[in-house]
């Protein structure tokens, strides 16, 4: 019976960080749905059908098969390239500290020969996926920063 081929992501050896084929704003939404989605817990309120205020919107928390934050998340990994998908399997876990950059081909090559079939199941299923993706970005040099958020405190303009 013939084996199947093993597929790989060549890295270039001529720089001291690879490069990512995903774009930083991807990865970002997928981080902030990776929180939404941890954040979930299991039913509190089985018979709930009360007016949201009256049960101060606990049921916004609570983990369902229907809900749409879970949706969107294996929607955005999935809508990724199956490269990029490898990529975000090795970047959590480089955030999460089982690989360095130093390491990344075998990262890469360890994700397609144990997660080419189902990554976003895989990292669904991964506590603190959005940490360690942000770690993980950090590691590249770069970060998340949400432009629309206003700063509180007194601005530089105060401060002269």
């Amino acid at each position: 019976m013939p084996t199947a081929a093993k597929k790989t992501i060549d890295v270039a050896d001529d720089t001291d960080t690879p490069d990512l084929s995903i774009p930083i704003d991807k990865v970002g939404f997928i981080i902030e749905k990776a929180r939404e989605f941890d954040a979930k817990e299991g039913v509190s309120d089985p018979d709930s059908g009360s007016n949201p205020t009256d049960d101060g919107a606990a049921d916004i928390l609570e983990d369902k098969p229907d809900d749409p934050t879970r949706a969107e998340l294996f929607d955005a990994i999935r809508g990724l390239g199956e490269d990029q998908r490898m990529e975000l399997i090795a970047l959590a876990w480089a955030g999460r500290g089982d690989y360095d950059l130093s390491e990344w081909q075998e990262a890469l090559d360890t994700a397609y020969a144990e997660h080419a079939k189902r990554p976003a199941t895989y990292l669904m299923t991964m506590p603190l996926l959005g940490d360690y993706l942000e770690e993980g970005l950090s590691l590249f040099g770069e970060s998340i920063v949400d432009m629309d958020e206003t700063l509180e405190g007194p601005s530089e303009a105060d401060n002269s």
